[in-house]
């Protein structure tokens, strides 16, 4: 058992899906997985793991940012031994070729944190996701006739951001801004193991229009089934 995470050796499985919202982490377990048991509760985390496809999975809900993000990330990698992790969260769209509820398979992940200022100092860390789940996160799109665009987010700190950074990201054609991919693609270097962000426009900042919050906690299929396939390919 780590600290965040309740859960005995052998509970989490070497595939991990990681959406911010941990009731989205619950949906996913109910209706993507086969014979799913919860291995963790602590501070409402939820955690389960299940076969998908005949492949052990787990999904673990990560919270919102980049600090809670680094914490399960963390304790997966290091005490659980997770191998791959997609995280499957939600971004603001900034570019008018992306719709609301687009899917966007991020290649790599800007940022306007401190933690990578923490580790690096003047040095500038390139947080890259892992070329084979990208590929096989491509593949399974086309496969399932999902219109993914692949492309560079940002991950802000900053939610309620007056700076109107996202202009500057736009310009250097970022497609949309989120909160914890640059995080995961950092802590996945660290480690040696995979990962990969797919994520879903829920709000459009060009335009000013959003989804609701039942839709971004229970519906957004589209990237589950991406990360799922690609997790699992």
């Amino acid at each position: 058992m780590s600290i965040h995470i309740n859960a005995p050796e052998g509970a989490v499985a070497e595939s991990v899906l990681l959406p911010g919202d941990p009731l989205r982490a619950r949906f996913i377990a109910e209706n993507f997985l086969e014979d799913s048991e919860c291995y963790n509760e602590v501070r409402g985390m939820y955690g389960f793991t299940g076969i998908y496809k005949g492949c052990r999975v787990s999904v673990q809900g990560t919270g919102m940012g980049q600090p809670s993000l680094s914490i399960y990330a963390t304790e997966l990698f290091n005490d659980y031994n997770v191998q791959k992790a997609v995280r499957v969260g939600t971004c603001g769209a900034i570019q008018n070729d992306i719709q609301l509820r687009d899917v966007i398979i991020a290649s790599g992940a800007c940022s306007d944190s401190g933690l990578n200022t923490m580790r690096f100092g003047s040095m500038h860390f390139c947080p890259v996701a892992d070329y084979s789940l990208l590929s096989a996160a491509v593949s399974a799109a086309k496969n399932l006739g999902i219109n993914a665009k692949v492309g560079l987010c940002a991950s802000s700190d900053m939610f309620y951001d007056s700076r109107s950074t996202w202009q500057t990201w736009a310009e250097y054609g970022v497609l949309g801004v989120e909160m914890e991919a640059a995080e995961l693609y950092t802590l996945a270097a660290k480690f040696g193991r995979k990962a990969l962000a797919v994520l879903t426009a829920s709000d459009h900042i060009l335009l000013g229009t959003k989804t609701t919050a039942e839709e971004r906690q229970t519906s957004f299929s589209n990237m589950v089934r991406i990360g799922l396939d690609a997790v699992t390919a």
